[in-house]
């Protein structure tokens, strides 16, 4: 088990590079798997989503040289082994290996994923979808074994816009035969990116960041190359931290317009902010008023953002309502924050916040990687000393965040206990 010990009240200066989108990247990765020769995936960030992930490619007989945030996999004599449970469950994203191998081996069988506790999140879309491809789909226990003689193109519509479907759907379709129309698609920046990468193997998708994707059925996907996007939920969650002890804190490279939701409440809740094209300087330390916040699908506010975010409104003077759309089970922080000092009221999927109200340190759990994250920005502004338990989560989306933090002057340290 790791822990996280914070001794909070420190100000905050300097400057904090982002790293390689987390959800880009752990699609990205096993998107490899459809190519003939070798990719080169750049600016990867060192999560342990990665390396469980690389574990996968080589049980799968891929090679893989992971150096400099820079992975090269070979894929070319790629087999369609039994993913284990032991390698599935240590991440959500590993369902991804479904459309990949569906794709390029027409066979897969894989345990069911893991990955955060944060409420139900099905991957009936995903199933779906394959079997509109021409796929069979057999659920045994407690593992899927996913089969098709031939995929032919048809058109799907996904009754929510789910990131992860519409990603591995156009895994799945890229080597189809025929044509492939995706409705009601996601349009986050890791759809693009995914997208961009098999375009850049010879795939024929158009439409990403879209609400409708076609994709064109190729036989053969040769080497390629892709960087991964910078990391807007990591952004947003120092810009949050920033704004709240940040003193002339900058946060560089960043993609602006996918922070757009974000910058937006934090302009309302009073952050003085300097926004240029790939960085943002927050000046912090301002009074912050009451506002309310919603998630939505993108491009509205990030269901990602909204933990952290609620740690800033604790700290805003008045009534805040902070309402979660997407996921029902993503509260597992209010009971520690509430520990902490915070005056939150929870009903249902929707806090009513009352501020500011000063923090201090406690024994608390990060219940997921979010909520990991909402308990280092709330250790970091406490008073006293914050012990987080269970920090495995948030070292699953975070690169070195010790290292990043203890930078600009946080104090805090990653604890191994056996």
């Amino acid at each position: 088990m790791k822990q996280i010990k914070i001794q909070g009240g420190n100000l905050l200066s300097g400057t904090i590079a982002i790293s390689g989108m987390k959800n880009a990247a752990v699609a990205l990765i096993p998107a490899a798997i459809l190519c003939d020769e070798e990719v080169t995936i750049t600016n990867v960030p060192n999560i342990s989503d990665k390396y469980a992930l690389i574990e996968i490619i080589k049980l799968l007989n891929g090679q893989v040289t992971d150096q400099d945030a820079t992975l090269k996999i070979n894929t070319s004599d790629i087999t369609s082994e039994i993913i284990p449970e032991s390698l599935a469950s240590k991440l959500r994203a590993s369902y991804y290996f479904m459309g990949a191998l569906l794709g390029r081996k027409k066979h897969v069988e894989i345990y069911f994923p893991g990955g955060c506790n944060i409420g139900n999140r099905k991957i009936d879309f995903h199933l779906k979808g394959f079997q509109l491809l021409g796929a069979t789909v057999e659920e045994m226990e407690d593992k899927y074994i996913i089969h098709a003689e031939e995929l032919k193109g048809t058109n799907i519509h996904l009754d929510f816009a789910s990131v992860g479907a519409t990603i591995n759907l156009m895994l799945a379709a890229v080597k189809a035969q025929g044509k492939t129309i995706i409705d009601n698609a996601a349009k986050e920046p890791d759809v693009i990116n995914v997208a961009e990468f098999l375009n850049n193997m010879g795939a024929k998708i158009t439409g990403a960041g879209t609400n409708t994707i076609t994709i064109e059925g190729v036989d053969y996907l040769h080497k390629a190359t892709i960087e991964v996007l910078p990391d807007r939920i990591e952004a947003g969650t120092y810009l949050i931290l920033g704004a709240l002890i940040g003193e002339n804190i900058t946060i560089t490279n960043i993609v602006k317009e996918h922070l757009s939701a974000l910058l937006t409440k934090l302009i309302d809740a009073g952050v003085k902010m300097d926004i240029k094209e790939n960085e943002i300087i927050i000046y912090g330390r301002q009074k912050l008023k009451a506002i309310n916040v919603k998630t939505l699908v993108y491009p509205g506010f990030v269901t990602d953002w909204g933990q952290p975010m609620s740690v800033l409104l604790t700290q805003c003077e008045g009534s805040s309502i902070f309402e979660e759309t997407i996921y029902e089970n993503r509260m597992g922080h209010v009971p520690y924050l509430n520990k902490m000092g915070a005056n939150m009221t929870l009903k249902n999927q929707t806090i009513k916040i009352q501020g500011p109200t000063p923090l201090k340190g406690q024994d608390v759990v990060a219940s997921d990687l979010r909520a990991g994250a909402s308990l280092v920005i709330a250790g970091l502004i406490a008073d006293g000393t914050t012990l987080i338990n269970d920090a495995e989560h948030i070292l699953r989306g975070y690169e070195r965040i010790v290292e990043k933090l203890t930078a600009v002057g946080a104090k805090l340290e990653l604890i191994d206990i056996n």
